[in-house]
């Protein structure tokens, strides 16, 4: 990077950066709802989280050489920060999520639960890259608000799916299955509390820079 690139701000860099990685959760969190709907092979699908996951890691660690190297930022270096971080937390429990279920525990019947949490996961997802795109243009801050308000409400409802879920499967007489479910469903629903904290960064971004 030449002097001139290190002084003049790098929005376009940055920008992209973000929205790579969004699209990039989107991605995944398809993948995992076909998964559920057994759309798409579990073994397959989870490879492909995977490697998702770690383009994901790529697009992280982009970010963050990006910032060291970058003297005039287009946003605050601690949003920066802030915002790759927690956009690859997401990945990372989608990833996880999906290794529990085909990996770890051998799910091969998706019970409604994760059925639901995945639509949730992937609504959420999708907002998130609605609202990442509206950062690039501040005259589109009302869209970055309504994503905001959208995905607090899915988080709500993975909160009180997590919760009925949970009362239904203590239950059962089976102590593994309730083991290996009551992960599986926490795992799903940090998943959507990671989508929470993207937004909340985003809400934050948006409000500082309106």
């Amino acid at each position: 990077m030449g002097i001139k690139e290190w002084l003049i701000p790098q929005d376009e860099m940055f920008y992209s950066l973000f929205e790579a990685h969004a699209k990039t959760v989107v991605s995944a969190s398809k993948i995992l709802e076909k998964m559920m709907n057994k759309e798409i092979d579990a073994i397959e699908a989870q490879r492909d989280i995977k490697d998702l996951e770690h383009y994901g890691d790529l697009i992280t660690h982009q970010i963050f050489n990006a910032l060291n190297r970058t003297f005039i930022t287009p946003l605050d270096p601690l949003e920066i920060s802030r915002l790759g971080s927690a956009l690859d937390d997401v990945l990372d429990y989608i990833d996880d999520s999906a290794e529990k279920i085909v990996a770890y525990y051998s799910i091969t019947n998706y019970d409604p639960v994760m059925i639901q949490f995945s639509s949730i996961i992937r609504r959420s997802a999708e907002q998130i890259e609605i609202g990442v795109k509206s950062i690039r243009n501040h005259a589109k801050l009302s869209d970055c608000e309504s994503c905001y308000i959208e995905v607090n409400r899915l988080e709500n409802m993975a909160d009180d799916l997590l919760s009925h879920a949970t009362r239904s499967l203590f239950e059962c007489k089976d102590p593994i299955r309730i083991i290996k479910l009551k992960d599986i469903y926490e795992c799903l629903e940090i998943s959507t509390d990671k989508c929470e904290d993207v937004v909340n960064i985003l809400s934050d971004i948006c409000i500082r820079h309106a």
